[in-house]
């Protein structure tokens, strides 16, 4: 070998790529714990392509998704356990399963009726009544089909073992594919394990044990509940008491009677301030020439979202005005400014306060969730035991349905201000209130928007709702023709609410752009 031959750059690539591969087989050794040698040969063929590679993994074939269970991949071992229990319950049921259960209570059904019968044809018979043949034709009948549901039954019985090798079918299919996925599976979370060593790693003997377990139990519920149905009433009705129910009702009702009692005075002040704002928008819209109004609305639409907008907007106005909907459109649009202002006014400074603490933005996150989440038709009862029903009672309902995302949004976008960019000011001399008027709002602002935008969507979607507890506009037509069926004025006074929302839509969203 002559001296220029020597390359001292690819001696040392040679060294380092060595000393990975010692470094990612002693990685291997210490995620796997069992059978490294076997593992570390498939980790480098799975890992050597980025599409999937097929490798067979007996152990994991064998014990299927307790496998999966005790190496961490439930995501895997649940859907697998699903597969398995079909196939598991399919066995069982074809071969120990009662197949004719359902027909021979139908039969035992039908033979109380046919003994009534031929009581009642005997009794014709001896009376020499003339309906004796009209129940010798219902004794046929009720015989006739009780054979043929015998005959039914017997088929079924029949197909036992059919069933029983489908699921034996079913169960050698998601074995093999559980042996094939398994390395690939593990494999990629080996590489999570890699970059996050929290990542549980190995086969605990307490996770398998509690993956054993926990399979076999459910495996085995869902094939005797399968099998045999109606045997163990434990698995087909839940263990309860109906007087924890009616204890349960009667401690919420005392509840809300104590509220009701204690909170009038609160109640009557919110009730009174939202019934100022709200008679104050209706004396805007409604009260004030339509001229005005429509005049405003286009004017202030081409100045957000422009001319196109704009004409749109003019149209969808003339909508509203010819087909007689414009008092109500404005009824509408005054409730909605009530429920829509008062949750800005709310929500902003409060996604504002728990934007820099976590804590109790942690808090009353579940709050939020609870108002989103709940059906408008439940939460609708406490605000009528509250407030009554009217306009003030559905300006509540349309916040708590409608308030929750302009708080998210509001701390979204706080939250995504970059902290270099309130460092840089902090550093100029930025007070608190310079820096969060002049820098974490402007930032923040178009996630802000998207949350009012949200919050009048979400309230206008209330509409229909709020007019069932007295709630006037557009909502009462829609809820009339649903009652009665009258698919026109639905379907125009639908149109017109949707064409509200598109006007405050472009507004809010205009400005963004």
């Amino acid at each position: 070998m002559r001296d220029d031959d020597f390359n001292p750059l690819e001696d040392t690539e040679s060294d380092a790529a060595i000393a990975y591969a010692e470094e990612r087989k002693d990685n291997i050794r210490t995620f796997v714990r069992t059978s490294p040698d076997y593992y570390i040969a498939n980790f480098d063929k799975v890992g050597a392509s980025a599409r999937f590679t097929a490798t067979f993994n007996v152990m994991a074939g064998l014990f299927g998704p307790i496998w999966f269970g005790a190496r961490g991949l439930w995501s895997w071992a649940l859907s697998f356990l699903v597969i398995e229990a079909i196939a598991f319950v399919q066995i069982a049921r074809g071969l120990f399963g009662d197949l004719a259960s359902d027909a021979m209570a139908r039969i035992a059904s039908i033979e109380g009726t046919l003994e009534l019968r031929r009581q009642q044809l005997a009794a014709a018979i001896e009376a020499g009544s003339d309906r004796a043949d009209a129940f010798q034709r219902a004794v046929d009948g009720l015989e006739a089909n009780i054979g043929g549901i015998r005959a039914e039954a017997e088929a079924l019985a029949e197909t036992g073992p059919t069933i029983a090798l489908t699921g034996l079918g079913i169960l050698l299919i998601a074995k093999l594919a559980q042996a094939v996925v398994a390395n690939w599976a593990l494999e990629a979370r080996f590489s999570d394990w890699l970059s996050d060593r929290t990542i549980r790693s190995g086969m605990p003997v307490q996770q398998i044990v509690f993956s054993a377990a926990f399979m076999v139990l459910m495996v085995a519920v869902a094939m005797v509940h399968y099998s045999f149905p109606d045997r163990f009433e434990l698995l087909s009705t839940f263990p309860t008491d109906p007087d924890i129910r009616l204890t349960s009702i009667d401690g919420v009702e005392a509840f809300f009677n104590w509220a009701v009692l204690n909170g009038e005075a609160l109640f009557d002040g919110i009730t009174y301030g939202i019934r100022l704002m709200l008679d104050a928008l209706e004396l805007v819209f409604v009260s004030t020439p339509w001229i005005v109004i429509a005049a405003l609305i286009v004017l202030l639409t081409w100045l957000t979202a422009g001319v196109r907008m704009a004409i749109y907007s003019g149209a969808f106005l003339a909508y509203m005005g010819l087909l007689g909907f414009w008092e109500k459109a404005m009824t509408t649009l005054a409730l909605l400014g009530t429920a829509a202002c008062l949750s800005i006014v709310i929500g902003i400074p409060l996604g504002m306060f728990a934007a820099r603490r976590p804590r109790f933005y942690a808090a009353i996150q579940p709050i939020m969730d609870f108002m989103q989440t709940m059906p408008a038709f439940v939460f609708m009862i406490p605000v009528i035991a509250f407030f009554g029903t009217g306009k003030p009672a559905a300006v509540v309902t349309t916040m708590i349905f409608g308030g929750t995302p302009v708080v998210r949004l509001t701390v979204l976008g706080l939250r995504g201000v970059p902290e270099s960019v309130r460092e840089a000011a902090i550093s100029f001399g930025a007070n608190k209130w310079y820096l969060l008027t002049k820098v974490d709002l402007p930032l923040a602002s178009p996630s802000i928007r998207a949350g009012i935008n949200q919050t009048i969507m979400l309230s206008l979607a209330m509409v229909v709702v709020a007019s069932l507890i007295g709630a006037k506009g557009l909502g009462e037509d829609v809820l009339e023709a649903l009652q009665y069926a009258n698919v026109g004025q639905g379907i125009l006074a639908g149109f017109a609410i949707l064409f509200c929302a598109m006007i405050l839509d472009r507004i809010v969203q205009g400005q963004r752009k």
